[in-house]
Order: structure tokens, then C-alpha cells, then sequence
């Protein structure tokens, strides 16, 4: 919101820039993910931002049927991004809708009658300008093949905003932002790192009755633990954010990540593995053919493109960032 100084008692609100809106119809609070009935899974894997990565969803699916016992797969929201081919739009949907899933704000701008909102991504200030009118300008590309396919649109239009889960003793609320808001960053890791926010972070917890978020949205990983407020077990609370699936999370490492909670450790190498209520929370690596990805972003996005320009460099080197920003300071791994 603009600040007003008095001198300018009449001056006009500026309207928000599109790409920074936060539409009202994305708050559903975290009171409301605690009546949802949890869905009891042995294993699950919640797999955010694909953003249309064909190989990262076949490795995913990969890494899934490698688990002795059948895991059930979320896909967090944003598995829709560079897709904006025909065939690559129709298999991501495809394949994504046979398992359960939830609107991110990629998906929640499909059926939006404007586009105050842009690409609903809601980003703060501290993104660049040329980001945000990029990522509005590939969302309308990738809307325009939504409406192509109006079957699978309508599909993607019934998905509910959040789920929940129940892994062994361990209560888990996906969100695709933040507790309170599908395009919240309150869970990005500056945020989670905000000693102000602690309370905040407790509050939600205790509303949505669980002991676990799973995120995604803000592209950047992050595992964080909390006290837990009105326990008598000095229970911790875990926030796992995956980052992406569908591209790199950390320097220098081309792999993405999504999240894993079982009743049995990880059979995969991961990132940083932790045990709460009896469930083991692992954030894996996601190692994709990353040669096939490049020929298949260029062929939708090639050098110039707007999707190109955001993203290229970040798909070859991944992002200023390391494994080691993602791990809550002083937790302990698992095994």
C-alpha cells in the first residue's frame, strides 16, 4: 500500500501493479485447513512448482515407485508454467490430475475474468519489476493454451486451495503459499527467518491443527523448526518449503526438489532428513534429464522469449543459493 505524507491529502491510491495482487478469493486463513479431514497416507510426496518440467515429473514418478509401499503424490500447485505447447500442456494436466493436487496461483488464474492479478504470484516489492511484467506476460501465453484445452481447465478449476494429511502421528498441512493465503510469502525463508514472525508462525500452527507445512510458491527452499505454543510435550513444528521441483534450488546443482513424509526413512539421498511424530520429513533432490529440459524450454521459450529471459541462466547454474540456507540452524539430520 502507498504510504500518504500531509501534503498530499488528495492524492490518488495508486492501483497495484499486476503480478503484486493478491486477490481476496486466494484467503482461505488457517482455521479452515484444520476441518479439512486429513487423508491418512504411509508415504507422501508433495511436489511443488513442476512449472511444466516433463523430465522432473518422470523422475518424480520414478522416485515414487522405487518406495516399497505405494506413496500418494500431491502436486502443490504451479505445476503448470513453460507449458505452453499443446502436447506438453496435455500430458503435464494429464498425468498431474490422476493424483491429488491443488491450485496454485498459476492454475487459480486460469478462470480469472481480468488480469488485475497478472500471474497471481503476489510478489513483494523486493522483486525486480522486469520479473513481474515477464512472468505476466508468459502466464497470458500459458492461459491462452488453457483455453484451448477447456476439458482439462475445468478440472484444474475444481482443485481445492490446500489439503491435509496424516502421516503415522504427523499432521501435515499442504499449502501451495503460505497458511493463510495461496499466494503467501510467509513462508519464504527471509520470512521464516524474521524473529518477528515467530508468533505469527505459532498462531498458525495451533489453528491448523498440525504439526507440519508443506510449501512451495517463493522458488527457494527451506526447512525451519518451531516451539510449538499450547503443547505439553515441547512438540516442534517443521515449515518445508521445496523450493521447485521442476528447477534448480542451489547453486551449481541442476536438480530439483520436492518433499517426502513417511512412516520409514527415505530411500533417496536427501538434502536433509528429520523425524516428527513418528514421521520422517526429507527434503530430496529431484535429478531430471536436464539435457531433454533444456531442448524442450527452448522449443516454447527460445533465447529472447520473456520465460528465457527470467529463467535461462537459472536453469543452467541455478540460483545464488545453497543447500546449506535450506537446513533449519541447529536441527540434526536423521540417520
Amino acid at each position: 500500500m502507498m504510504q500518504m505524507t500531509g501534503s498530499e491529502p488528495t492524492a490518488q491510491t495508486q492501483q497495484p501493479e499486476p503480478g503484486r495482487v493478491c486477490p481476496l478469493r486466494y484467503r482461505y486463513g488457517a482455521a479452515a485447513i484444520a476441518q479439512v479431514e486429513p487423508r491418512v497416507a504411509q508415504t507422501l510426496y508433495v511436489i511443488g512448482g513442476l512449472y511444466g518440467n516433463l523430465p522432473a515429473l518422470d523422475a518424480v514418478e520414478r522416485m515414487a515407485s522405487a518406495e516399497s509401499t505405494k506413496p500418494t503424490l500431491c502436486f502443490n500447485g504451479d505445476f503448470n508454467w513453460f507449458n505452453i505447447a499443446d502436447g506438453q500442456f496435455t500430458e503435464i494436466n494429464r498425468r498431474v490430475l490422476s493424483h491429488d493436487a491443488i491450485q496454485g496461483n498459476v492454475e487459480a488464474e486460469f478462470d480469472a475474468t481480468g488480469d488485475d492479478a497478472g500471474c497471481g504470484c503476489a510478489y513483494p516489492e523486493s522483486v525486480d519489476s522486469g520479473i513481474v511484467e515477464r512472468s505476466n506476460l508468459i502466464h497470458a501465453q500459458l492461459k491462452a493454451t488453457a483455453r484451448r484445452h477447456p476439458d482439462l481447465s475445468a478440472r484444474i478449476n475444481r482443485l481445492p486451495m490446500f489439503a491435509r494429511y496424516q502421516v503415522g502421528d504427523c499432521r501435515i498441512g499442504v499449502v501451495h503459499g503460505d497458511a493463510d493465503s495461496l499466494a503467501g510469502w510467509r513462508f519464504d525463508v527471509n520470512e521464516l527467518d524474521d524473529p518477528a514472525a515467530v508468533p505469527w508462525l505459532q498462531s498458525v500452527f495451533a489453528q491448523a491443527d498440525v504439526q507440519m507445512f508443506a510449501s512451495t510458491h517463493t522458488c527457494l527452499p527451506a526447512m525451519r523448526e518451531f516451539a510449538l505454543i499450547g503443547t505439553h510435550r515441547n512438540e516442534r513444528g517443521w515449515v518445508v518449503n521445496n523450493g521447485a521441483t521442476g528447477m534448480p534450488n542451489f547453486s551449481g546443482d541442476l536438480s530439483g526438489l520436492c518433499t517426502r513424509i513417511g512412516l520409514t526413512p527415505s530411500p533417496h539421498p536427501a538434502v536433509h532428513e528429520v523425524r516428527v511424530a513418528g514421521a520422517y520429513i526429507a527434503l530430496l533432490p529431484v535429478r531430471f534429464d536436464i539435457e531433454r529440459w533444456r531442448a524442450e524450454f527452448l522449443q516454447q521459450w527460445p533465447d529472447g522469449s520473456a520465460a528465457w529471459a527470467s529463467y535461462w541462466q537459472r536453469i543452467n547454474s541455478g540460483p545464488t543459493y545453497q543447500a546449506a540456507q535450506a537446513i533449519s540452524r541447529g536441527s540434526s539430520a536423521i540417520g
